[in-house]
């Protein structure tokens, strides 16, 4: 059930399509992660109607599959017409085909027009991938610069997953253990293999795991924050993608770059809102001739 209101989807999951019915148009946008997928229906009047997060699990196939068969549960198949749909994210070309899609975004392009669309008035973009970091400078809307590590596997989501799993931590508990810490440990490579040495030397060590975890999100911050300052951080900012909602992240990075960052329970979906906007737009194009 949606803010909305329930609306139905007609679905095809065993070809990851979306079998279109029903009197409302509706358009679907999918984020195709290494560690997530995301997806998001959206109505006639740009209303999130639908969304769902789920694990990619090494399989973006299936996941795609599975973000159409979740979102089909949650809609009403008499009632929503899927017009277009639109994918971004690392598998966007593959779950594109999957789905028929008309459009197929960068991440870049698709987290900017969709944070854009919830936060007009954002001017810096910080979004830590599975695979990758990202920083989007934003004017009048519009994408103009960005910076992207794509070396080194510190300062992204599947550091902090892997460390997780060592930690014997869900990654989703991260955050809330990150606050009980009174001060972090010292992990200050830059080096995922040598900050993974650094965490292992701390666990040797018997520090506490809420310090350790506190170090790991400032070992994050400070290879997020070096990258922000490449392009510039300009107010307002706005933290993007899943790990929006690691509060130990977030403080971590506001503590280094020295400005408020804003996030939402939906700046996860922005990727994938992003991509749905896209659809839309060139629905309408179409439909205008």
């Amino acid at each position: 059930m949606t803010e909305q209101g329930k609306t139905r989807l007609t679905t095809n999951v065993s070809e990851g399509s979306l079998v279109p019915s029903g009197r409302t148009d509706a358009y679907l946008g999918i984020d195709i992660g290494s560690i997530s997928t995301k997806g998001v229906i959206i109505d006639a009047d740009r209303r999130i109607i639908a969304r769902t997060y789920l694990w990619t699990e090494g399989n973006p196939a299936d996941a795609a599959r599975r973000v159409v068969a979740d979102l089909g549960s949650q809609v009403d198949r008499d009632a929503v017409r899927v017009r277009a749909v639109g994918t971004t994210g690392s598998a966007r070309r593959l779950v594109g085909a999957m789905c028929g899609a008309t459009v197929v975004k960068n991440e870049i392009t698709a987290h900017a027009v969709g944070t854009t669309f919830l936060h007009p008035d954002v001017r810096t973009i910080l979004e830590i991938g599975g695979q990758d970091s990202k920083i989007i400078c934003v004017e009048n809307g519009i994408a103009v610069d960005y910076a992207m590590n794509t070396l080194c596997a510190a300062g992204t989501g599947a550091f902090l997953s892997s460390q997780a799993h060592r930690l014997g931590v869900e990654v989703e508990e991260f955050g809330d253990i990150a606050l009980t810490s009174k001060k972090p440990a010292n992990i200050a490579a830059r080096c995922t293999v040598f900050a993974e040495s650094e965490v292992i030397s701390q666990l040797s060590m018997e520090t506490n795991k809420c310090d350790i975890i506190n170090g790991i999100h400032h070992s994050v911050a400070n290879r997020v924050a070096g990258l922000a300052h490449r392009v510039g951080v300009r107010d307002q900012v706005v933290m993007t993608g899943g790990v929006a909602q690691n509060i130990g992240i977030v403080n971590a990075l506001q503590e280094q770059l020295g400005h408020t960052i804003h996030t939402s329970p939906l700046t996860q979906y922005n990727g994938a809102l992003g991509a749905a906007l896209f659809a839309y737009q060139k629905y309408l194009k179409e439909q205008k001739g």
